[in-house]
């Protein structure tokens, strides 16, 4: 079990520095922005307050996933969901949360803001399991791009999430989470990968079926959840590029853009490979690789390339990239090159 601590989060993306012109550090659908989806947010009246119910986005997006608008729970973003679900979890039913050894920093983030311990998956601890009363799961996984295992169904005696906010960008295979699974979890959305939009804060979560058998009272904890929630969780730009999400269009161009993005990673790790790269495997646009000599990624900052350290993944010496254009592959590469040169 580990104790809550005051470590700084990292993310990809923009830095002191500003945005990389190529930029390979976030998970962002780099055959983005969806046109739609921009054209809706583009065309956002900012100057009045969106429903603060966003009863529209409700309505459009349970209809999406075929589940009451009630079960909906507008998000600002997902790492505002992961704050609120485990602030209230701790309030309601106190105790540890499990995470995913190799996982997205918020989860240990949060916890540790509201003084929970956490526990990583494969590390068993006796008595460990009664004591973790919010569980984490993601499918896929980051930052390994990987299949992420289905919950077993002891982890429904309490709060569980399934973070899917890459499942729109699964480039192989299957889910092997049921829909019967899902119900039994917080599903946790964030379109604004899928579509190329991450400057867009927005998301949602599907709540669980109220199961009369579950451990906990989970009409309870949908309550708690949205009393805790923003006034307004969502802007009028959220509000936009949600609804604009559950249209049939824009799921079309995610589906085409993902054959794009197929050829773009096969380049990429063609091209790393060929280095002497070590590459693991992934079912996603990003994967996580391991550089034939350390490289720091501030060394390819300053040729205007960004890199995801995985360090504080758990990862040390390792990268998370994501699949981008031809041109952004040139710009990596040629970085290298004058890397492997002795240039600074």
């Amino acid at each position: 079990m580990v104790s809550p601590g005051t470590a700084a989060r990292v993310h990809g993306g923009a830095d002191a520095h500003g945005a990389a012109r190529w930029d390979f550090s976030t998970c962002a659908n780099a055959a983005g922005p969806c046109p739609a989806a921009l054209a809706a947010v583009q065309a956002a009246d900012a100057t009045r307050y969106p429903d603060p119910a966003a009863t529209a986005v409700r309505q459009a997006l349970g209809a999406l996933h075929d589940v009451e608008p009630s079960r909906i729970l507008p998000a600002a973003s997902a790492s505002e969901f992961i704050q609120r679900v485990t602030a209230v979890t701790a309030r309601l039913w106190p105790g540890a949360v499990r995470v995913p050894r190799f996982a997205y920093g918020d989860y240990a983030a949060a916890a540790a803001a509201w003084g929970r311990p956490f526990v990583p998956q494969d590390v068993e601890v006796p008595g460990t399991p009664s004591q973790c009363t919010l569980r984490w799961h993601a499918d896929p996984t980051s930052p390994l791009g990987q299949d992420g295992a289905v919950a077993r169904d002891d982890s429904y005696c309490c709060p569980a999430v399934l973070d899917a906010v890459y499942a729109p960008l699964r480039l192989q295979g299957a889910s092997a989470w049921t829909a019967s699974a899902r119900d039994a979890v917080f599903v946790l959305h964030s379109p604004n990968k899928a579509l190329g939009l991450t400057g867009v804060r927005g998301a949602y979560a599907v709540a669980p079926r109220d199961r009369g058998g579950a451990g906990y009272d989970v009409l309870a904890c949908r309550a708690a959840l949205e009393a805790a929630a923003p006034s307004w969780p969502l802007s009028a730009h959220a509000e936009a590029m949600l609804l604009a999400w559950a249209t049939p269009d824009v799921h079309a161009w995610v589906a085409e853009s993902r054959t794009t993005l197929v050829a773009w990673k096969s380049d990429l790790l063609r091209r790393l490979s060929a280095r002497g790269f070590e590459v693991r495997p992934s079912v996603t646009p990003y994967v996580i690789v391991r550089p034939p000599r350390p490289v720091a990624p501030s060394l390819l900052r300053r040729h205007h390339v960004a890199v995801r350290d995985a360090t504080s993944f758990g990862l040390p010496g390792w990268w998370r990239l994501s699949a981008q254009a031809p041109s952004a592959q040139d710009a990596l590469m040629h970085a290298l090159d004058l890397l492997d040169g002795g240039l600074p």
